[in-house]
């Protein structure tokens, strides 16, 4: 089976989407750094330097200090798809991320976007 065309995309390319529409919905780029940070472990200058770089989705995945080990709690629909039955695990840490941006820009407190 062919990989998904996201697994190559520069995740620098989608980043500037995410903060868009956060912002779109009165949410920051701070805010949406958080949750990027949450969920794989990266520090914000980590984070800086993966965008710097312009890595794409599987090694920005592949590079990531640590998944949040309550990951597996994000639960919910992106793109047609239950995020929770997701096979692919590199798909699924996308959509995991997908699923955390929509809560943010939904107006979701950041306590329940975080899982705690």
């Amino acid at each position: 089976m062919a990989e998904h065309r996201i697994f190559a995309m520069p995740f620098a390319k989608v980043y500037p989407l995410y903060v868009q529409k956060a912002e779109r919905k009165d949410r920051t780029k701070e805010e949406v750094d958080q949750v990027i940070c949450w969920l794989t472990g990266y520090d914000r200058a980590g984070l800086q330097r993966q965008i710097d770089r312009e890595n794409d989705f599987a090694t920005f995945f592949a590079q990531a200090p640590a998944m949040h080990p309550n990951a597996s709690a994000i639960t919910g629909v992106v793109c047609g798809v239950r995020v929770e039955e997701i096979e692919d695990p590199l798909m699924q840490k996308i959509r995991w991320l997908d699923k955390l941006v929509d809560e943010l820009a939904k107006g979701r407190k950041m306590e329940k976007i975080l899982r705690q």
